[in-house]
């Protein structure tokens, strides 16, 4: 409970109140209950020092010379300089195996090494590892330092020799501190010592233990953590010999606790002293360690590295070792490896073995990379064999079969998406042109056509149109023309595309179906799709242009309509005659027609209304 201001207090009774405030900043376990009290406290000196220069004032003396204040306002400037420490307390008092805040009391004492020095005693004989919050093990390794930056190597030693067999909770906080221990030594060049150090932290303890098994000390479990062997295994390859360092990354094979990057190092390392097997071996062993992805990083410097020491020499164990890394391999992964695989057979292999792995690539890999795997797979086969040699291979993309090798229908399902597909037919397209072969060229574009809404695909259509003026006649641009509509109508019944594509109209990538009709937000959704379909197809028709009055001249004349009236006049010498002995007048008479005669009527059947 926060006391209350006291703006004058009896001369006799204000030591007591220092008292009472001291012990309470000294016992408040919260922050509120601190900044209250450290509050009520300081209006208190300030009061006290009011009173005193009042009264001086009073007796007319100089306030230069009055001791008592003096001292009082040198007692408030030390309340208030105290007053990050004493909060500090207070939070220690909360949580005294809290880290970071002994830290920061440290720094609070920073220049003055006594009060240094008892702060890190008193936090790692307080400090629990397994209640901590942060890591325990940095308080040791401050110690240290600070007697190191001192110059006494030998407390520090100390300090850290006692951090070595303090029960920590973790595994990793001991191995920090054994490669502080090294660290140490290197910094002042002891590298004997510091390979010493190393060597007695991975050394097998008396006692085997896993290393996450919680129910044994971390003593016994350090001699598995990665970061100690890491250390050891680069001071060996600067420090040590060749069966030293090999010795060490075989240990931490055989541990089973090395990462793809270790194994890498390790072949590395046996790669520059030229013992090349021996790298290659250390390679399959790290892949019988790992599976898909981890392993991906080294089967790739693996096949990387063996091609490029034997090339040919050993094709086949070559072969052998891509088939065993494809075996399994995500497709995330398999284009690296496919395109790697190809080259080797391009180079030292044979060109139809080459296609068959890019045929398998195009397959093995991820759908969005597959375009990219055709173009590779189409770019390779032109070169090797020419252009007619990828003609199977647009089929393969396109999942097209040839049909009497003049039309072209649905294969199988596809495995491009419509735009790349489209992509793909329009270069088929283009390529079976420049071969000549337009009843081919025709049959790729109406395929294509089925996938092709000529309300988005305007590119397309006026492509096709090209294609068909340049090199088709009447009944082929008609034949166009009725698959347009067809296609149109197809996508006019297609519910879920007219959505998707209302959507992207209405330049809304996030929008509803609430989006394409405005104000009719309580409407059923399927009755708003049903009427942005009717409206849809009533543009549709709208925009078809008018059937022409007279036939399409397909043949460019400078002759005028009436002119080629006549000319279609003029008897064709090619046409057949037929009989004509019937009567002209017979003819023109339907087969059930009779011939009546006709008389006048008499002027008494109107009698009387008759006129005159």
């Amino acid at each position: 409970m926060p006391l209350p201001c006291q703006h004058f207090t009896p001369p006799d009774t204000h030591p007591q109140a220092r008292d009472v405030y001291e012990e309470a900043i000294r016992t408040v376990m919260t922050v509120r209950d601190f900044t209250q009290v450290f509050d009520s406290y300081a209006q208190f000196e300030e009061s006290m020092i009011a009173a005193k220069m009042e009264t001086t004032s009073e007796l007319g003396r100089e306030e230069e010379d009055d001791v008592d204040l003096e001292l009082r306002l040198a007692r408030f400037e030390q309340l208030i300089s105290r007053r990050p420490l004493l909060l500090n307390s207070v939070l220690l008092r909360q949580n005294p195996h809290h880290v970071h805040e002994w830290h920061k009391r440290v720094a609070l004492h920073q220049g003055r090494p006594r009060e240094i020095i008892n702060t890190y005693t008193e936090a790692v004989q307080t400090v629990d590892p397994f209640k901590a919050t942060g890591k325990p093990h940095t308080l040791w390794v401050a110690f240290a330092k600070f007697y190191e930056d001192n110059g006494q190597l030998d407390d520090a030693r100390i300090i850290l020799e006692k951090a070595t067999k303090v029960s920590f909770k973790q595994v990793d906080d001991l191995a920090s501190v054994w490669c502080e221990c090294g660290e140490l030594e290197l910094r002042h060049e002891n590298y004997d010592q510091a390979l010493r150090l190393l060597r007695k932290a991975t050394a097998l303890p008396a006692r085997r233990a896993e290393y996450f098994d919680g129910s044994e000390p971390v003593q016994n479990r350090v001699y598995k953590s990665l970061k100690v062997w890491s250390m050891l295994a680069d001071l060996e390859e600067s420090l040590g010999t060749f069966q030293s360092t090999k010795a060490v990354y075989d240990r931490i094979l055989d541990l089973r606790i090395a990462t793809p990057q270790i194994v890498i190092n390790y072949a590395m390392f046996l790669e520059e002293h030229k013992y090349f097997e021996e790298s290659f071996k250390a390679y399959e062993r790290g892949i019988s360690l790992f599976k898909w992805p981890n392993v991906s990083d080294i089967w790739s410097t693996y096949l990387t590295k063996f091609i490029a020491r034997y090339g040919g020499r050993k094709l086949e164990r070559a072969r052998d070792l891509f088939e065993q890394a494809l075996d399994g391999c995500p497709p995330k992964y398999a284009k690296t490896l496919y395109l790697l695989y190809a080259q080797l057979e391009e180079e030292w292999g044979l060109a139809r073995h080459a296609m068959a792995v890019y045929e398998r690539a195009t397959q093995a890999v991820e759908p969005a990379q597959q375009y990219e795997m055709f173009n590779i797979y189409i770019k390779r086969a032109a070169e090797i064999y020419g252009v007619t040699h990828t003609r199977s291979i647009y089929q393969k993309a396109i999942e097209l079969s040839s049909h009497l090798m003049l039309f072209l229908v649905i294969g199988i399902t596809q495995v491009l998406s419509d735009e790349h597909a489209r992509e793909m037919c329009l270069r088929f397209a283009d390529m079976e042109c420049k071969l000549g072969e337009i009843d081919r060229a025709r049959a790729i574009y109406s395929f294509c056509s089925q996938i092709c809404d000529p309300r988005t695909t305007g590119a397309f259509w006026q492509t096709w149109k090209d294609f068909e003026v340049r090199h088709g006649n009447e009944d082929t641009i008609r034949e166009m023309l009725r698959i347009r509509r067809s296609v149109q109508a197809t996508y006019n019944t297609q519910v879920n595309f007219m959505a998707s594509q209302m959507l992207k109209v209405s330049g809304s990538a996030t929008g509803t179906v609430s989006d394409l009709a405005p104000g009719q937000s309580g409407m059923d959704d399927m009755k708003l799709l049903e009427q942005r379909a009717e409206q849809l197809a009533a543009e549709a028709e709208h925009d078809q242009p008018p059937r022409a009055q007279s036939k399409i001249l397909f043949v460019r004349s400078d002759a005028s309509r009436e002119e080629l009236a006549e000319l279609a006049q003029q008897a064709n010498p090619e046409e057949i005659e037929l009989g004509e002995d019937e009567d002209e007048d017979e003819m023109d008479l339907e087969p059930n027609e009779v011939r009546l005669e006709q008389q006048s009527v008499p002027a008494a059947v109107f009698g009387s209304l008759k006129e005159d």
